[in-house]
């Protein structure tokens, strides 16, 4: 992916790189949406109690560095650290296939205040990936060896269906129970994900049992809105990029059809895209994911936020609290994409996440480490038969 939209921190013109410490779970919509890092020179040291371990996750995507640090808690993770910052990785990747040294340079002094952070925080375990910019970049193995030799920190190169499952582990809390299915996408900045994820029934099945099909599209905001231009869009060149899009989901569309009759279907969206629009919805005066993160959004008024989004200049964009100008030239890429997403899959309700790969790879860690007696989710259907907010 978040990318990548950033999902919630970046969707904030006065972005914060040193994000308050939250507590966090997978069925508290609360949980935090920061970033996530891994680093093999801190090693798993399961001999110390629960308590005083300390994870870490980091998600390099095409447009964003993620790192979230995290404890264990009896209601899932408490966030003790947090980062993110917009480095555009994958700028201009489209045209030459290569990661450029600018890029490469904002991502490394990025990547060295996430080991400073992993450091200060004292972490004994963490994973650390890369997703889609590293995967399609003709240097992207010189780009991770780099990394090694100036950060000390070990790049993972994750593949599409890992990114897409990740997304379930961090986002499937906020599918409705009473749901039959629900589609979850992640609108990244290289790539999106979207996932058609099956009813739990309470029964605590195995999140990958549920995942009936999914599909990693290789678009994402920054390099849709490189392709047809991100600061001055039109009605005709975004619906050029909605069909794009389209074009693209033909196979996935077809194959889940079944998807769109299901009882009570619903979208589960995580992105940068879907928290600013749900923050433009609220017309909050700064982003604040604890006003989005889990709230549901009628179709209608998506399609309203998205019909403003197009009315507004660049200079508009910009100067609206929950985009800023670090994102105003991608914002209509992401509602492009999202745009194709509900033509295909229409439904009436939209549930936005403001969380993904990182609570992911925190949670898969520490129920990897047994610091919960049975998996987090598991508990979560149990003691919230109906779901979060129900």
């Amino acid at each position: 992916m978040s990318p990548v939209d950033d999902p919630g921190a970046a969707a904030s013109a006065g972005l914060a790189e040193h994000e308050p410490v939250q507590s966090a779970g997978p069925h508290a919509a609360g949980s935090h949406a920061a970033c996530a890092v891994a680093a093999p020179a801190y090693s798993p040291q399961h001999h110390q109690r629960t308590e005083t371990r300390t994870y870490a996750a980091l998600d390099l995507g095409t447009n964003n560095c993620r790192l979230l640090v995290a404890r264990p808690s009896s209601e899932g993770f408490r966030v003790v650290d947090a980062f993110s910052r917009i480095v555009r990785l994958g700028e201009g990747l489209g045209g030459t296939r290569r990661l450029n040294d600018g890029a490469i340079g904002r991502t490394i002094e990025a990547l060295k205040v996430c080991r400073s952070k992993m450091q200060t925080r004292g972490v004994t375990r963490a994973r650390l990936i890369a997703t889609e910019a590293c995967r399609a970049a003709e240097n992207g193995s010189e780009f991770i060896d780099r990394v090694r030799e100036e950060t000390d920190l070990d790049l993972e190169i994750v593949d599409r269906e890992t990114e897409a499952h990740l997304a379930v582990a961090g986002c499937a809390v906020l599918a409705d129970p009473q749901a039959q299915g629900a589609l979850l996408f992640d609108i990244g900045g290289g790539s999106s994900e979207l996932v058609w994820l099956e009813q739990d029934g309470g029964r605590g099945r195995d999140l990958k049992s549920r995942v009936r099909a999914w599909t990693s599209l290789p678009v994402g905001v920054v390099t849709l809105a490189e392709r047809h231009g991100g600061v001055e869009v039109s009605r005709e060149s975004f619906e050029a990029m909605v069909a794009e899009v389209g074009r693209m989901m033909r196979g996935f569309v077809e194959k889940t059809a079944q998807a769109r009759r299901c009882r009570r279907f619903h979208l589960l969206g995580t992105s940068g895209t879907v928290t600013t629009i749900a923050g433009v919805h609220l017309e909050l005066p700064r982003y604040d994911r604890r006003q989005v993160d889990g709230i549901w959004m009628r179709n209608d008024d998506v399609g309203s936020v998205i019909d403003r989004l197009l009315d507004m200049s660049f200079e508009e964009r910009a100067a609206n609290p929950c985009i800023g100008q670090e994102r105003a030239d991608l914002v209509l890429a992401g509602c492009a994409i999202l745009e194709a997403i509900r033509r295909a899959f229409p439904s009436e309700r939209l549930r936005i996440a403001d969380r993904g790969l990182r609570e992911g790879i925190l949670m898969q860690l520490m129920n990897e480490d047994g610091v919960w007696k049975e998996p987090r989710w598991s508990q979560h259907q149990r003691r919230h038969p109906h779901g979060p907010h129900a």
